[in-house]
């Protein structure tokens, strides 16, 4: 994968969205896939598949996840 750029989605914010890193650095914050879609085409990353690409490490979730986990009393 060399030449790849890494990207990091962050877990989802207690205020709602998700943190989205390219080389480190900062491009927005996303609510939604078409969000994260958006940030990569920015970026010079076109046509990656935001779902199933390894190019894109997920943290606190998958795709799917959009609300942050609540934490349960006792746990």
């Amino acid at each position: 994968m060399s030449g790849q750029r890494p990207v990091v989605v962050s877990a989802p914010s207690p205020s709602g969205g998700r943190r989205v890193r390219v080389d480190g650095e900062i491009l927005g914050l996303a609510y939604g896939l078409r969000d994260v879609e958006e940030f990569l085409r920015r970026a010079g990353l076109e046509d990656v598949d935001v779902e199933s690409s390894t190019l894109i490490e997920w943290r606190g979730g998958g795709p799917e996840v959009w609300e942050a986990q609540r934490s349960r009393p006792g746990r």
